[in-house]
């Protein structure tokens, strides 16, 4: 399955070992989930990462950036004609829309269902159900 991860499921993945997110990103380390990005995404990933404020382990950012990059698979997305709460969001629809994603995010809000284009946009938790709902 592809998924796109916004920047809080990363975060969180990263700061919470045994939560919810960070189940998600050890399936998409491990191949099991395609996790799909651009350049615009690597570039928020890699610039609210190091914050310190999050405290995140440096040598833990490095690795997770390094996995990404080397098996994740980028997708250039056209625009979509859509308006968004929070602009900086636009890069994740349109993968998510392009790569014919599930875009995974802890602010479903950001995405109101009005301006999907179609991509399902579900909470960490509800994308775990999906994924163990039988075939």
């Amino acid at each position: 399955m592809k998924v796109v991860l916004d920047t809080n499921v990363l975060v969180s993945g990263l700061m919470t070992q045994g939560g919810h997110c960070d189940r998600i990103l050890r399936l998409a380390f491990h191949e099991v989930l395609q996790l799909c990005v651009d350049e615009r995404i690597m570039a928020e990933y890699e610039v609210v990462l190091p914050r310190p404020r999050l405290r995140l382990d440096p040598e833990d950012i490095v690795e997770t950036l390094e996995v990404i990059r080397s098996s994740a698979e980028f997708v250039t997305a056209p625009p979509l004609a859509v308006a968004l709460p929070d602009p900086t969001d636009r890069p994740f629809l349109e993968v998510a829309s392009e790569a014919e994603a599930v875009l995974v995010t802890g602010n479903t809000r950001h995405f109101p269902a009005r301006a999907r284009s179609g991509v399902t946009v579900v909470k960490p938790r509800g994308f775990l159900d999906l994924l163990n709902r039988p075939s």
